[in-house]
């Protein structure tokens, strides 16, 4: 049970990552996303733990990096707007709903990670 969680919570990490990216494509951002890939997969759990928890870490410190840029540059646009700035409305709306957005997938991830720790440690052993 617990496995699937991981996979659940893995495939919902990728959905979002081929969000960003699709996002990023269609505005003609073309950074790079750090991808978990088949982390784990093909191999068995003690020998995919060191690998997988590592990847796992680096994939989502740099996905809340990630957030907080988007969230640094929205509140950038909004200043610059409120300062009557040559900023687009649209561009500022557009900034502040990727911020938005971003945040809350990363909220959910945290809600899906914090309830698969309470899981396993409600586990009997």
């Amino acid at each position: 049970m617990e496995i699937s969680s991981a996979e659940s919570l893995l495939s919902q990490v990728r959905d979002y990552q081929a969000k960003i990216a699709s996002s990023r494509r269609d505005t003609g951002d073309l950074g790079s996303i750090p991808s978990i890939g088949d982390a784990g997969r093909g191999q068995g759990v003690e020998g995919a733990s060191g690998n997988f928890s590592s990847r796992l870490s680096t994939a989502m410190v740099n996905s809340l990096n990630e957030v907080n840029s988007l969230q640094q540059t929205s509140k950038t646009s909004q200043d610059s707007f409120q300062m009557g700035g040559d900023v687009p409305l649209t561009e500022v709306v557009m900034n502040m709903q990727k911020a938005s957005l971003a945040f809350e997938a990363t909220v959910q991830v945290r809600n899906k990670v914090m309830q698969a720790y309470q899981e396993i440690m409600n586990m009997p052993v």
